[in-house]
């Protein structure tokens, strides 16, 4: 009987260590993305840095300006797809470590 309930005991204890272990992981993770993310939007996501604010406003372009955005949004995808990739993996991550 005790040597039933000691095992019961340390069983307990590591799946309970193994929780906490977990949860500190997606902690982390989530505080990661959490400081890296804002600077990624305002650089990548945000209207005013896309040039596309001109555009909702009903702003017409010449040919010119519609060439020099489009390789604006060549240059910034390039630049800011590194960043993009690194925080998919992050968020595969949390989602893994949560289940």
């Amino acid at each position: 009987m005790r040597k039933s309930a000691l095992s019961l005991f340390v069983l307990w204890t590591l799946a309970f260590a193994g929780c906490q272990s977990k949860s500190a992981k997606v902690k982390q993770l989530q505080d990661q993305y959490n400081a890296e993310y804002p600077a990624y939007a305002k650089e990548c996501i945000d209207p005013v840095t896309a040039g596309s604010s001109e555009l909702l406003t009903g702003e017409k372009l010449t040919p010119e300006q519609i060439a020099a955005l489009e390789g604006k949004k060549k240059e910034r995808d390039a630049r800011c797809k590194p960043e993009a990739d690194r925080l998919a993996q992050i968020q595969k991550e949390i989602i893994a470590a949560q289940q």
